[in-house]
Formats: structure tokens, sequence, C-alpha cells
């Protein structure tokens, strides 16, 4: 990465101050050139999510071989969710930049920090929250890696999407992935996918844990650290369904 590039990075980071900047490197006729974009997220001090128009405008413009970001006032290291996106995203070269207010009211760069794709998956426990990385369909997702060495899809999933009036996401979904829905009165079984609604516009469940067995489950709720919780009370008064892992019945 010249001169150049990392200037142009740094540039974006201070305009965009306090929110996080977010923009892609592209090469173009042998030549590297960023592309500032725009971020989108719900917490655009603590988050990034690139507008998919600009991710389109870049991949148009030449080759993507970098994603750039910043981190106002904190470390350039990689947050759980920076890893976990960077796996998802095949591009190969992550750059943060972090930044922060000088005494005299300056906005200027701290650290840069590079890194890519290890295979990393984030633990089951105490996830930070960040609604299509790690959210409970991720942590679903992830135990099923981990316990069963099984690779369900990754479904797009918009914020808020239970509340839009028509998303239905997990019942759209589940047989894709591989799953039978057994009903809500079974005996349940390490590894059933529990689906409950918990105050969605949309009439659905928009929420979801897996049983760990001996009356234990493990989620990642909305807003709070993903974590290990005895199965009943309002998680069981709002259970829709159970989902079993048949996988592909073709």
């Amino acid at each position: 990465m010249n001169d150049d590039i990392k200037d142009a990075i740094a540039d974006h980071a201070i305009a965009e101050y306090p929110r996080e900047a977010v923009g892609l490197v592209v090469l173009k006729d042998g030549e590297e050139v960023y592309i500032p974009c725009r971020n989108i997220a719900l917490n655009p001090r603590t988050d990034f999510a690139l507008h998919p128009r600009d991710f389109a405008h870049a991949e148009d413009a030449g080759q993507i071989v970098a994603l750039a970001h910043s981190h106002p006032d904190e470390t350039a290291r990689p947050r759980t969710q920076d890893k976990v996106t960077c796996e998802k995203s095949d591009i190969a070269q992550w750059i943060i930049v972090s930044i922060s207010k000088r005494i005299d009211g300056s906005i200027g760069v701290d650290e840069w920090c590079e890194f890519g794709p290890t295979g990393f998956i984030a633990p089951l426990l105490s996830r930070t929250f960040v609604h299509g990385v790690l959210d409970c369909y991720a942590l679903g997702r992830d135990w099923y890696r981990i316990e069963r060495g099984i690779v369900l899809p990754d479904i797009a999933r918009a914020d808020e999407w239970w509340n839009d009036g028509r998303s239905n996401l997990y019942i759209e979904n589940y047989e894709r992935a591989g799953f039978s829905n057994v009903g809500t009165d079974v005996e349940l079984q390490v590894g059933d996918a529990l689906l409950m609604q918990i105050r969605s516009k949309n009439g659905v469940p928009n929420h979801c844990g897996v049983y760990l067995g001996d009356g234990a489950f493990i989620h990642h709720f909305y807003g709070q650290l993903s974590r290990r919780e005895s199965w009943g009370g309002l998680w069981a008064r709002s259970l829709q369904a159970v989902l079993r892992y048949v996988g592909d019945q073709k």
C-alpha cells in the first residue's frame, strides 16, 4: 500500500470523524485507487456497514484488493466483529486506521493495522451483539460448525427485518438449511434450534437458540452478550417452533 493510498484513507477517516469511515482499495489499470464508501450502519460511531451500491461501483471500477475502515477514539486492533466480517468478505487485505481528537481540537491518525482471513470463528459465549455479523443466527451457525462440522447457509438479513411488516426469515429458510419443523411439544434434543417470537411486529419468530441438553440452551439476544441459560420462563413461553437438523433430503 503506497503513501497516496494511506493518505487518502487517513483523509477520509478524519473527514468522517466521529463516525467510522469505510472504503475500498481497487486495482485499476495496474494502479491502486482508494474509493470512499458510505457507512450505513445503525451505529456508525462504533460499527460500519458498506452501502451495497458503493460496493457494486467499486467492483465495476476494478479488482477490489482491500477494505479500509477507521476506529474513532480506540486502537486499530481488530474487534471480534472485524475478524468475523473479514472471514465472510472474500477480501484478502483489511486495513484499520485509528484516529482521535487532539488537545488543540484537531483530528489525527494514531496507528494502523493490516490483517486478513485466518479461519477465525468467534467464541460462542460473551459475544458482543452486532446484527448480521454476531447475532442469534450467527451463533447458531457457528455452533453447528464447531460442534457438528456442518456449514449452514449465511442468510442475508436487513436490520430490524422482524418489524418490516412482511419478512419471515427463519420460516422461509429453515428447509434449505437442512432442518425439519418438529413442532413445540417434542422432547428436546441437543442441537435443536429453538425459534422464539420476542416483540416482533411481523408476528413471526425473530430469535433463535440452540438446545444444549440438561435444560440449558445457548443464544444471543439483541443488545446483549451471547450466553448459556436455563430453558424455560419467557423463552419457553415465546417458543414458536423447534427445528431439528436432518440434512439434505434430496
